[in-house]
């Protein structure tokens, strides 16, 4: 099903299952609550550990759920695991892995702006429809920080992507625009994959050794980033953006929701995300590798 957000892909579910109550990682945007208020859905924290899986068995009621992020693109084994132990209870939030597939009868959504220069945009898997049917988004007035990114740089357009941004909190559960779908259609995806996989390995090469996240490039694995975890990340981080290389930060939200012993504190504070994405090259790779 195509919609206009992530969020309300969430929203989509909620209303469809009726859950008292779902379980949510520490570690993850403060907008996927946003469902969850709308709905009057009730629902708890649980901590994932070193490896970014849970740190613990939940063992869920009849009218409950579990929501996993497959974080970063490179935790689909570890998806299936939860799929066998959990089953139709569970959610997949495949917004940082837009090329892995879903699961049959696992409820999963993915986002297109994360991956590609879209203004808006969702996929929806599930069994279930809404009985009403949806307004159409419209995304034409959404494009302006995507135009100046063009002519101007990331830097110049990063002030208009965060507007936009808040312009999609609150947005009714919608269908995807025509304009979002168009663009979505226009993509060159295998181009993307290959690009995004010989950047990851080219970084991870070079700093595995000294990440302190142990990481498996799995072979069907398209990731959002390369995550580099590292003491003092957070002014490696800034000296990168400083040096016009744009690290995205997950989440600074979380430092709000954990105390400083948490492992999801610390990703938080040090976690530095390296862009890996289509526009980068190997040459693009050195340069950051130089800079770190």
């Amino acid at each position: 099903i195509r919609l206009n957000t992530g969020r309300n892909s969430l929203e989509y579910i909620l209303r469809c299952r009726q859950y008292k109550k779902v379980y949510v990682p520490y570690y993850t945007c403060e907008v996927i609550l946003e469902p969850f208020k709308k709905t009057g859905t009730e629902y708890a924290y649980y901590h994932i550990d070193q490896d970014l899986e849970l740190a613990e068995t939940i063992n869920l009621e009849q009218d409950e759920a579990l929501l996993y992020t497959n974080y970063f693109g490179l935790k689909q084994r570890y998806v299936g695991r939860l799929a066998s132990l959990y089953d139709k209870q569970l959610i997949i939030d495949n917004t940082q892995a837009f090329y892995a597939k879903p699961i049959g009868g696992i409820d999963t959504f993915y986002t297109c702006r994360k991956f590609f220069g879209v203004p808006d945009g969702a996929y929806l898997y599930t069994t279930e429809r809404l009985e009403s049917g949806l307004e159409q988004d419209i995304s034409w007035d959404r494009m302006a920080f995507l135009t100046k990114r063009i002519d101007l740089g990331a830097e110049a357009g990063y002030a208009d992507f965060s507007e936009q941004s808040h312009l999609l909190v609150g947005q009714s559960v919608k269908r995807m625009s025509n304009l979002t779908k168009r663009l979505m259609e226009s993509i060159e995806y295998a181009s993307s994959v290959r690009r995004r996989r010989e950047n990851f390995i080219r970084l991870h090469e070079t700093l595995k050794a000294t990440n302190n996240l142990d990481l498996d490039l799995e072979d069907d694995a398209v990731p959002l980033v390369y995550p580099y975890l590292v003491e003092g990340g957070s002014r490696l981080r800034q000296h990168l953006i400083d040096n016009k290389v744009f690290c995205a930060r997950y989440w600074p939200n979380v430092l709000g929701w954990c105390t400083k012993s948490d492992w999801e504190y610390r990703l938080a504070e040090d976690l530095v995300c390296l862009p890996i994405d289509q526009r980068y090259d190997s040459g693009d790779m050195q340069l950051i590798l130089d800079l770190l």
